[in-house]
């Protein structure tokens, strides 16, 4: 598996695009890396940007927009809202794809020791990538900001992990910046209708989960409570791996909760939403909706969404878009600016035309592309494509039946029916272009050179490796076609009697699948060395065939006898 990282820098410079820009192009400049999200606040006159793609090309890049983010911004000029200590305030690793945190973190330090050394800025590791506990988190490293540079820099307890432990004048302009490796993280803010930072403090502080500080009789004035070596006791708050402040923005015109959300896992951007929507609601206040800053993975997306149908008793067996448009009216994250799924899901940005070129045509697309002289998608993609019509015909039933008047107790069971049809669907309809994928794997096999006796090897093992591909694509579109009879055949059974005759062709359409890539499977079988193998595919897809013919007879069955009544 290719390796992929990302990398997610806060500058401090939210409104001028002039050097927003020139940073910008100097992450663009490194090839192999990809921009992703570029996202200025002006009151907190700072600009978060997201890139992502294998990790020396990353670290370049990151190098690249800190040594230019030196050049331009003078921190002695600088003022805003969110706390920062440096021009590059902030620039963290985050492990996407193939590779470990504990590979992150030595790119982290390589990284931190090559700004420490060639640009002669203090660098502090935090996160994982921290040599000290103490460093470990970003609030500790970062105390003091930017005024208690000089003071923190003079401390031998708070030297830098790299770079100059002296305030001097390089260091006057850029500040510090730390360099972590972390886990992905949300940068999630919850929107207000007041305009007191205090009162948004507060919610902020009973959420986090560093809580607040504790006091002598829990009140709001008393003496604050300290331990053996002097330091504040907190109170901790209701949610673990959270971070937040309130803070008010002029740009809006309200107060704001502002949180990260360190670890998804264990704490959700919906149930911070939630959770911030009942702390409001207890202190008189109410939240309008919410912001979210940079990218975000799509399952966090897809969790919001589910997490809101269930709470409304709606089935969760629909599509990903419109799962996610729930969740976006349900958080409001579009209240303040409009919230563009394509450029704020990660998956979304990353995914390219060519990878998905099938799927992402329409229908009419689909079926000029297929009877153009072109060879692909043909049958096989074909065959998927109506095994996911058959999934979706179960599906719909299923969905209908859970809002069926008068169901209202169903709803749940009908819902998990459409999410097992759903689950069916999608993979169907990823094998539309891996058909085609497999396909032209094999063409390039057959067009590789022949002329010398090692190039006929190469040819030759690349045929049979190509050759084995198209034969368990198409297997597996049966294995998943007739997997999917099992939900259509329920719904022909126990779902909404209206709509019985919608199972019924999802039957049809299924069996066609299975029939369909049984033939792509034993045309590719006839052209393999070796044989033991091709028989045992071709036994099985003959059993699934077989199962599959005496399953639509049943579910016609079925069907029929409702029709008729």
């Amino acid at each position: 598996m290719k390796q992929l990282i990302e990398c997610v820098p806060n500058f401090s410079e939210g409104n001028d695009l002039t050097i927003i820009n020139q940073i910008t192009r100097e992450i663009e400049s490194v090839e192999g890396v990809k921009l992703i999200h570029v996202d200025p606040g002006k009151a907190t006159n700072r600009t978060v940007v997201t890139f992502v793609g294998a990790p020396e090309q990353v670290c370049e890049a990151a190098f690249r927009a800190v040594k230019k983010a030196s050049l331009l911004i003078d921190m002695k000029k600088h003022k805003g809202a969110h706390p920062r200590f440096g021009a590059t305030d902030v620039c963290p690793l985050v492990p996407i794809s193939g590779i470990t945190m504990d590979e992150t973190v030595k790119f982290a330090r390589r990284l931190g020791e090559r700004i420490g050394n060639e640009l002669g800025i203090p660098v502090y590791c935090y996160e994982s990538a921290a040599f000290e506990e103490k460093k470990r988190n970003l609030a500790s490293c970062r105390s003091g900001e930017y005024e208690g540079l000089k003071e923190k820099l003079a401390n031998p307890g708070w030297k830098p992990d790299y770079g100059p432990a002296e305030f001097n004048a390089n260091v006057a302009r850029t500040g510090a910046v730390a360099v972590g490796a972390r886990n992905f993280l949300i940068a999630y803010n919850v929107n207000l209708n007041t305009t007191s930072t205090r009162r948004a403090n507060s919610i902020a502080f009973d959420i986090r989960e560093k809580g607040r500080v504790k006091r002598e009789g829990g009140t709001l004035t008393g003496k604050i409570i300290k331990d053996e070596k002097g330091n504040p006791v907190y109170e901790p708050g209701m949610l673990k791996c959270v971070k937040g402040i309130g803070w008010y923005i002029e740009e809006y015109g309200i107060a704001q909760l502002s949180f990260n959300l360190t670890d998804i896992t264990i704490t959700s951007m919906h149930q911070v939403f939630e959770t911030a929507c009942q702390r409001a609601e207890a202190r008189g206040l109410r939240v309008t909706g919410s912001e979210l800053v940079g990218v975000i993975p799509l399952q966090a997306m897809l969790d919001a969404g589910r997490y809101f149908l269930k709470k409304q008793q709606r089935s969760t067996g629909i599509s990903d878009g419109e799962i996610i448009k729930i969740a976006i009216k349900s958080l409001g994250l579009d209240e303040l600016t409009p919230f563009d799924p394509e450029k704020k899901i990660i998956e979304y940005i990353l995914e390219s035309d060519s990878q998905k070129k099938l799927i992402r045509m329409n229908l009419k697309q689909f079926a000029e592309e297929t009877a153009s002289e072109s060879p692909a998608p043909g049958g096989g993609s074909v065959s998927a494509y109506l095994g996911a019509i058959g999934a979706s015909l179960g599906t719909m039933v299923a969905n209908l039946s859970s809002h069926k008047r008068g169901w209202d107790n169903r709803w749940e069971e009908f819902s998990n029916w459409a999410e097992e049809g759903k689950k069916y669907q999608d993979q169907l309809i990823q094998m539309v272009d891996e058909d085609t994928r497999a396909f032209n794997l094999l063409m390039d096999a057959y067009g590789l050179p022949k002329k010398s006796e090692q190039e006929k090897i190469h040819r030759e093992k690349a045929i049979q490796e190509a050759t084995h591909y198209a034969i368990e694509v198409p297997l597996k579109v049966m294995e998943l076609c007739f997997g999917s009879m099992t939900m259509i055949k329920t719904m022909a059974e126990i779902g909404n009697p209206a709509s019985v005759s919608d199972a019924g062709v999802g039957a049809l359409a299924a069996r066609s699948g299975v029939l369909g890539a049984f033939l792509n499977v034993k045309i590719n079988a006839a052209g393999i060395s070796d044989k033991n193998f091709a028989e045992k595919v071709v036994s099985k897809g003959k059993e699934i065939e077989n199962k599959t013919i005496v399953m639509e007879q049943e579910i016609l069955k079925i069907v029929e006898s409702k029709i008729s009544k």
